[in-house]
């Protein structure tokens, strides 16, 4: 089965770059198969990440930014395929 995992967070006024250099250099505890990073309107930052295993299975996550990068706390979606 494939998980992915959607990590989505809203960048204080001003520091959307910041917030995605933050995104980026951030590593996990072993590598996904997969990893994409995505920038939207509104400073707005998205990370996927792909892993074999199960909905439940606990799985290596992005953590919260600092909390001065950020508008609103992290949202964060599991889905599988399906």
């Amino acid at each position: 089965m494939t998980v992915a995992l959607m990590w989505e967070a809203k960048a204080a006024a001003g520091r959307g770059e910041e917030l995605l250099s933050w995104a980026r250099a951030r590593q996990l505890d072993g590598p996904p198969q997969r990893r994409e990073t995505y920038a939207a309107p509104g400073d707005r930052v998205l990370v996927i990440t792909w892993w074999a295993a199960g909905l439940s299975d606990e799985l290596p996550e992005l953590p919260d930014p600092p909390e001065e990068l950020t508008a609103r706390p992290v949202h964060r979606w599991r889905f599988e395929q399906v």
